[in-house]
């Protein structure tokens, strides 16, 4: 898959980044929530270089990353639970049934 760059504005420094053809509007929608972020944490901690604030909007989006992937496991679980009590009430159901045929 070909790429192209593209033009992202952070905290007043405009970047050019290489973005896969037809993920344009999914890294500038990326780019527009980080931006929120960042300047969230500067408004906060307005003591803090560049360099601080990104890592520490790194370290806020790979906790929010690492809660949705624990989501996504429990319900995954979850959903393995219910098709496997689904499983043992069919062969249940079946088993009775071949035995009333019987």
């Amino acid at each position: 898959m070909s790429s192209h760059a593209i033009e992202i504005s952070l905290l007043g420094r405009t970047y050019s980044i290489a973005c896969p053809k037809g993920q344009e509007r999914a890294l500038q929608h990326v780019a527009q929530q980080l931006e929120v972020q960042l300047i969230s944490l500067k408004t906060r901690t307005n003591n803090l270089s560049r360099e601080e604030i990104a890592i520490m909007a790194a370290l806020n989006t790979g906790y929010e990353l690492l809660e949705e992937q624990q989501k996504n496991k429990d319900y995954n679980k979850q959903m393995d639970e219910k098709i496997g009590l689904l499983q043992a009430t069919l062969e249940n159901a079946l088993v009775e049934r071949s035995i009333k045929e019987d």
